[in-house]
């Protein structure tokens, strides 16, 4: 055997070895399974960790965006027209937000912290000084306590007494962190639960939203930083049924690594004493990694005539609104707070036309989640919310008379973060780590298309020398003379050729005879 024939076994061995072996792996998605893993073990909220630390103190900054609606036709509400709105902001703060208090619990499988909070305003984001521009909104804290006397006949004629402001003006400073409010010092005076000072983000800044307990994702990775239990509670207690006062998911700052297009992601939220849902949406990329975007659909807020299972949200049959629209009063202290989404996003068209000067949109106005689906990271996020105050004709009070029900829209916020590029740079190594050896397989299969490619050319080779090799055989034509055939040399006799005196004598063909 030739050494080329060796070399076209060896290679076209080597190949089929490789394109099998890789095939086999590729369909076993061994290389993958072995990642994936891996993921699960080092994506746990223990110590040492791959992003423990991150969890504690997360580096991307947040921001959050401060939206008031100022109302502009107050004295025309109260005579029965439609409420006019104005959106002011974003007043925006930097946010700093980190875990303290984290230890270990449960032997191990558990973790638990107190998430921090504190905001620093940023000037340079903003439309104006929150110390100096004024917002006419609604008056939350007169609203609450009518509320909350209004089934009582003496009570009401006290608060009438005090007197009561349906509507007041306010610097931004002292609607967001806190005001003295002339009720509520009046009414502490004779109740020691009653709070002196109201603002919509009062005792918000540098405190937390009490303890957490999460799951570490050790014993399963589907569990990592869901939420076990909330100030010592498996379970709320605000509203009408298991179902609604159920705890799931995470609070928003962890989701598990290797998600699913199918699966719907649960977060539980302190601010509207619930756990929401949000659904896959569409394919997105951040800074170069791919993600998911996840958002809230129209069913979370949905009317319990549009989604039976959110009969239990309902504060009595009496108070259970419509869709897009969530009345937080049993986690309010009473107070007529109806959450929901900014403009009334994905609500009845009815509280959008109540309201001059609103106008939802999806850009602008949803919520939503780009996560990194193999690492569970976050890598975008906005987290919109409005705060609105239902006001109606309230029996005691005289003040009410004019008024037509309706939500009126006092705030919404934005929370927004983008992964910064430090992080962005990790998450992107750990990809390509991740993909080369997922796809490891394909390697080698490509290496075995180019020994295919090189066996293919090594076999037209040696077929076209073989080729070559016939032609020039049988290419002589049978009627051709050579030197040899025009003259012939041969020995006369034996005598002459043994001749030791005239050697070997040649002779050559007899000539003719001139003189016959």
């Amino acid at each position: 055997m030739t050494r080329r024939s060796c070399a076209i076994y060896a290679v076209g061995l080597t190949c089929a070895l490789l394109l099998v072996t890789g095939i086999a792996l590729f369909a076993a998605q061994t290389f993958r399974n072995i990642m994936h893993n891996r993921l699960k073990k080092e994506i746990v909220l223990v110590e040492g960790s791959r992003v423990f630390e991150s969890w504690k103190t997360p580096p991307p900054p947040v921001y959050m965006e401060f939206f008031f609606f100022n109302l502009t036709n107050v004295n025309e509400f109260l005579q029965g027209a439609k409420m006019e709105v104005k959106q002011v902001g974003p007043y925006t703060y930097r946010e700093y937000r980190y875990k303290e208090n984290v230890s270990m619990v449960e032997n191990g499988t558990m973790v638990s912290a107190y998430t921090t909070k504190s905001f620093v305003f940023l000037r340079e984001r903003s439309v104006g000084d929150p110390a100096v521009d004024n917002i006419t909104t609604v008056d939350i804290p007169a609203w609450a306590v009518m509320n909350k006397v209004k089934g009582s006949f003496l009570k009401s004629m006290m608060v009438n007494a005090l007197g009561v402001d349906l509507f007041s003006t306010h610097t931004v400073d002292d609607l967001l962190w806190g005001y003295e409010d002339r009720l509520l010092t009046s009414l502490s005076a004779t109740s020691s639960d009653v709070e002196k000072v109201f603002g919509l983000m009062h005792k918000k800044n540098g405190s937390n939203d009490g303890e957490f307990i999460y799951h570490t994702g050790q014993q399963d990775y589907m569990d990592y930083g869901l939420v076990k239990t909330w100030k010592g509670q498996s379970k709320l207690t605000f509203w009408t049924s298991d179902q609604s006062n159920s705890i799931n998911g995470s609070d928003g700052s962890a989701f598990h690594p290797l998600l699913n297009k199918d699966e719907r992601i649960y977060i539980f939220t302190p601010d509207l004493c619930r756990s929401i849902y949000m659904e896959f949406e569409k394919d997105v990329e951040v800074k170069g990694i791919p993600a998911y975007r996840f958002t809230p659909p129209r069913s979370v807020l949905a009317s319990k005539e549009e989604n039976p299972a959110n009969e239990g949200f309902c504060v009595s049959s009496k108070e259970c609104l419509g869709t897009g629209l969530l009345k937080v009063s049993p986690c309010r202290k009473g107070a007529p707070v109806v959450a929901s989404f900014p403009h009334f996003y994905l609500a009845d068209d009815q509280y959008v036309n109540a309201i001059q000067g609103l106008s939802p949109q999806r850009e602008h106005h949803q919520t939503y989640l780009d996560l990194n689906p193999t690492t569970g990271v976050i890598v975008r996020a906005n987290k919109r919310a409005q705060i609105n105050v239902l006001v109606q004709k309230l029996a005691g009070f005289p003040k009410t008379r004019g008024v037509k029900d309706t939500i009126i829209p006092v705030m919404f916020i934005n929370e927004s973060v983008v992964i910064d590029d430090a992080s962005a740079a990790r998450v992107q190594k750990l990809l390509l780590i991740s993909n080369l050896v997922s796809n490891f397989p394909l390697i080698i299969v490509g290496l075995g298309v180019i020994l295919l490619l090189v066996l293919v050319i090594l076999l037209v080779r040696a077929h076209r020398e073989k080729s070559e090799v016939k032609r020039i055989v049988f290419s002589k034509s049978p009627h051709a003379t050579s030197a040899e055939e025009d003259t012939s040399y041969t020995p006369v006799n034996k005598k002459e050729k043994d001749d030791p005196q005239n050697g070997t004598f040649i002779g050559l063909a007899e000539k003719a005879d001139p003189v016959a």
